[in-house]
């Protein structure tokens, strides 16, 4: 296949691109280096994919109206995965603006784009955000979406609400991904295990939110990638049992899907933050901060339908997974 990837110098999206890579297929890489984070990380993401025979990268911004239906027309994308967005939810509460341009605009642009081609399967990416103030754990595609506790959340739910507007109108199949808080070598410098990484190394206090009460279903970013891939060979179809009586959530009468992917084991955050204090061989100074605005409480993955649909459930805990990003971390920035 030829696979159209956004947001393929991300974190995510690298990841993803490179797996397609291992498997054969001709890979299509956006992204347009936006400064959110540092672009050399980026970059560096980007540099490896380039050296690689079979992927072919495209400097663009998704939210591009002109940009966006051109690059479609030239490739006839066989499947795209979507994966490119501003993240983060405390840079939404200060630049809401870049949610609506970037998730809501730039997937609009996207569902365009495959709908006048006729792109075989969508598969874009979306949040356990949109649990938002549910406490209904382990959280499911079944549950309640609609009472988001941040801009972010709700820009990646109406992206859902979108893709499926599209399924229904035009037979575009389309799966929305729910990650659950993704973490793993190539991270991103603003989430969690980065962020304390690089203050713990440098002697600074790290800040702890909710006075560490947090509960994270952690995953790691290779089971994300796994997942994702293995969802892009199955394109969602119409849901048999669905009724307009009595609708469930997840799925429809419409080619539409929405899984879960994450871990199924909640973690609690100071627990994550002993197994890398044991990695780095360092006791971290601990800021104990309260509940940020926007935040959760507490996340719990129901990855039955991801199961049932292509036999896979993330595999690798907590344990291994903070080692191997530490492993990478000291050899990148040479600590």
């Amino acid at each position: 296949m030829k696979v159209l990837v956004t947001g393929a110098a991300g974190f995510i999206g690298s990841h993803v691109a490179h797996l397609l890579l291992d498997r054969g297929e001709t890979v299509v890489g956006v992204d347009n280096l936006d400064p959110y984070y540092d672009p050399s990380l980026k970059q560096a993401r980007l540099d490896r994919l380039i050296a690689r025979d079979g992927f072919e990268s495209v400097h663009l911004n998704i939210a591009d109206r002109e940009a966006m239906p051109a690059l479609f027309d030239a490739h006839r994308f066989d499947g795209v995965v979507h994966l490119a967005a501003q993240a983060g939810v405390r840079h939404s509460l200060t630049h809401p603006h870049d949610y609506i341009d970037s998730n809501v605009t730039g997937t609009l642009n996207v569902l365009e784009g495959c709908r006048h081609t006729e792109v075989g399967h969508l598969v874009y990416a979306s949040t356990s955000s949109a649990y938002g103030l549910s406490t209904d754990m382990p959280f499911s595609p079944q549950g309640t979406a609609d009472h988001p506790a941040a801009i972010y959340a709700a820009s990646k739910r109406a992206t859902e609400l979108m893709a499926h507007s599209y399924s229904h109108l035009y037979g575009l199949p389309t799966t929305g991904l729910r990650f659950f808080t993704v973490y793993g070598p190539w991270g991103r410098p603003d989430m969690a295990l980065f962020l304390f990484t690089r203050k713990m190394l440098a002697g600074e206090p790290i800040p702890v939110f909710n006075h560490g009460q947090h509960r994270r279903d952690f995953t790691y970013v290779d089971d994300i990638a796994e997942g994702v891939v293995r969802i892009l060979y199955k394109p969602a179809e119409p849901d048999p049992a669905w009724s307009s009586d009595a609708p469930t959530l997840g799925t429809s009468c419409a080619p539409w899907r929405i899984y879960n992917i994450g871990n199924g084991d909640p973690v609690p955050l100071m627990d994550y933050i002993h197994r890398l204090e044991e990695c780095l061989g360092i006791e971290a100074d601990k800021e104990m901060l309260p509940m940020q605005a926007g935040d959760i409480e507490a996340t719990s993955a129901d990855v039955t339908g991801l199961f049932e649909a292509v036999g896979y459930r993330p595999e690798v805990r907590v344990h291994e997974g903070v080692k191997n990003f530490v492993d990478w971390y000291r050899g990148y920035y040479q600590v």
